[in-house]
């Protein structure tokens, strides 16, 4: 069984496509027609990392193209593993799914990157597993492709229970320390915004890499390679994904859409299945007057930052602010303190610097934080508290009223 699904992974894929970053990216005639169809071409029209480009104009990539180099890496990956003699029995059609799994994993992905977050939406793992469980997908995975739709939706949607040890292995190939979605997107944001900060050496890490019944653990000589990808996400954080000029994109996106949903006049299912252009094109200023932040941030009309501060996890207010109804409404209490027009509290999401993977030296394993690193739990969770600023944007003409006021309204 084995050694077939090895025949398949390295004959079958026989369709190129040209990507800048892996060059070819080979696709079986099954995984070809999945390309092709509406759902996924819809991420064509999604910038990998939404706001981005107005500090990085190269920053254009699509979610299309990161979904591709996925899926490219998945096939790698699967391939190493398959060829160790440690690995645990996959079936042919568990191989596809998860191939499938990891090209259609952002498929539910919303418009402008994150900038929908927090918000009171579906996750975006759980729509992509309802476009996976419906047509066209989901007779193209079987009859095309030879995937299962529902355990292609269940590697990538934790909230669906997993009903054996082969998808409980394939979601945590998907989704880890070593995950080929997070060597695709340092790598792929890396280049397309013209930084060293991301990029890895997957060769290194394949090679590196051996299987086990829960996922896969790293040989001793892998470390570095876990502490790149460690230290290279905290830097694209600080200096892309959290640039100051892209949190307050992102935050007056996130204010509009709030504003109206609490008021009514969008319903969160208006907001599924759009790419960037639909999103701009139907919720504007002329579709209510305080999704004019919209046009503003199509046009670079951005905000200035006028006041940050760490968060503090000891604040009991930062703490408050973290819920975005209690932020809005404290918003607007705060602008009888200011003569501003609008204020705009940020306050960024918790991330995770995973490093629960096993290292093995001679046939024994222990955990990653017990390793010979400098990357102790400590100074990830160090990593976190560096990155988190709460800031306050106002409009570039209520700069001079603002003032400093700033420790007034957070305290």
């Amino acid at each position: 069984m084995k050694r077939d699904i090895l025949d398949y992974l390295n004959n079958e894929f026989t369709e190129p496509v040209r990507d800048p970053l892996w060059k070819n990216i080979f696709l079986s005639p099954g995984i070809k027609k999945l390309v092709s169809l509406g759902p996924f071409q819809r991420l064509a029209g999604i910038r990998q990392l939404g706001p981005a480009y107005h500090v990085y104009p190269g920053a254009t990539h699509t979610r299309l193209a990161h979904s591709l180099g996925v899926f490219h890496l998945s096939r790698r990956l699967i391939t190493v593993l398959l060829n160790d003699h440690d690995c645990p029995e996959l079936s042919a059609e568990g191989v596809n799914s998860f191939l499938c799994a990891a090209l259609l994993h952002d498929l539910g992905h919303f418009p402008y990157a994150h900038s929908l977050k927090e918000l009171p939406l579906k996750e975006h793992e759980e729509l992509t597993a309802e476009f996976i469980l419906s047509e066209p997908v989901k007779s193209c995975l079987l009859n095309d492709v030879g995937a299962d739709p529902v355990k292609t939706a269940q590697i990538v949607n934790f909230k669906m229970d997993a009903p054996d040890a082969e998808t409980s292995f394939f979601r945590n190939l998907l989704s880890g320390v070593l995950d080929p979605d997070k060597l695709d997107y340092l790598n792929r944001d890396a280049f397309f915004c013209g930084v060293p900060y991301g990029i890895q050496d997957t060769d290194f890490v394949f090679s590196k890499i051996k299987p086990t019944n829960e996922g896969i653990a790293i040989k001793r000589q892998g470390i570095s390679a876990i502490e790149n990808i460690l230290f290279s996400k905290y830097l694209m954080y600080r200096t892309i994904y959290w640039h100051k000029t892209v949190r307050i994109a992102t935050a007056m996106i996130k204010k509009a859409v709030i504003r109206a949903l609490l008021d009514g006049k969008i319903k969160a299912e208006d907001l599924y299945g759009l790419n960037d252009d639909e999103f701009f094109a139907r919720f504007n200023g002329d579709f209510y007057p305080v999704m004019k932040l919209m046009d503003m941030v199509n046009s670079r009309e951005l905000y200035k930052c006028v006041y940050e501060t760490p968060f503090d996890t000891e604040n009991e207010l930062h703490n408050k602010l973290s819920d975005l109804e209690f932020r809005l409404d404290y918003e607007q209490e705060s602008l009888a303190c200011n003569c501003c027009s609008d204020i705009i509290i940020d306050i960024p999401e918790p991330i995770s610097f995973e490093i629960n993977l096993k290292v093995i030296e001679d046939s024994e394993s222990r955990q990653y934080r017990d390793s010979e690193t400098v990357f102790s739990a400590p100074v990830v969770n160090g990593f976190t508290s560096s990155l988190r600023k709460v800031r306050i944007y106002v409009p570039q003409k209520d700069t001079e009223n603002f003032k400093d006021s700033g420790d007034f309204i957070l305290k």
